[in-house]
């Protein structure tokens, strides 16, 4: 066993502590509730998008459809205004031609309605499909606006935490000080294999770190050590601080 002044160990510990808080900073940074506010708009305005191209392709056919009515009607419409000005305007006298006109106009007339009736239905048909595309691209504009709010508040937040984990960097570079480099490294290295844990301290009978119970031999060890002994679990093979009394 290496032998090292107590506080030594103590301040090791205190890294372990400060290591803790990091980890935990860390992985609160990396699951804060903005995040998944902006994963699930990202999926929403995805979503939309495809709603918003077939609601707005829909909605194009059949204002086609009615452009096209809407434009023949002013074609019949028109061409049944020009019969009607030649046939009453006096410009023709002959009655065959005046009854051919009239029958001209009536069938134009009777066009027209048709097309009139059409047309009007093809409005009705389109009115909600307008009122769909509205309403998605209501809802895709406030979406947009939400996404930029929650990336704005998730950079507060974010920046709250780096404050956080700044300051704890600080006072662990001021511990990390205290202790022989090659027992940083020595703990660097189990702290990376044993979950972010390289030294615990004794609660008891049991390794604060593994929270197992020590050999009754382990413990007599423990317990006939000199101060500043460094000692491992072992259960998991982390360093191993008794409590000091």
């Amino acid at each position: 066993m290496t032998s090292l002044p107590t506080a030594n160990l103590e301040a090791l510990l205190a890294v372990q502590a400060l290591d803790t808080e990091l980890d935990q900073c860390r992985y609160r940074r990396s699951t804060l509730p903005e995040r998944a506010e902006l994963v699930a708009i990202a999926a929403r305005l995805t979503s939309l998008e495809g709603e918003v191209v077939e609601a707005t392709a829909a909605r194009d056919e059949v204002a086609v459809r009615q452009d096209e009515l809407e434009r023949t009607l002013a074609s019949v419409e028109g061409r049944a205004a020009e019969i009607k000005k030649r046939l009453y305007g006096g410009m023709v006298s002959a009655t065959r031609e005046l009854q051919a006109m009239a029958g001209e106009v009536d069938q134009l007339t009777a066009r027209a309605s048709e097309l009139e009736s059409r047309a009007l239905e093809t409005m009705e048909e389109r009115e909600p499909l307008d009122g769909r595309v509205d309403t998605l691209q209501r809802e895709k504009g406030a979406l947009v606006a939400n996404r930029s709010a929650v990336t704005q508040r998730l950079a507060g937040r974010e920046a709250e935490v780096d404050a956080e984990a700044d300051a704890l960097n600080v006072a662990r570079a001021e511990a990390a000080a205290q202790v022989p480099d090659d027992l940083v490294a020595t703990y660097e290295k189990l702290r990376q294999h044993l979950g972010g844990t390289g030294i615990a301290r004794l609660v008891g009978t049991r390794c604060g770190g593994c929270h197992l119970t020590l050999p009754a031999t382990a413990l007599d060890d423990l317990r006939h050590a000199q101060p500043g002994q460094l000692t491992y679990c072992e259960q998991c093979g982390r360093i191993l601080v008794p409590t000091q009394h």
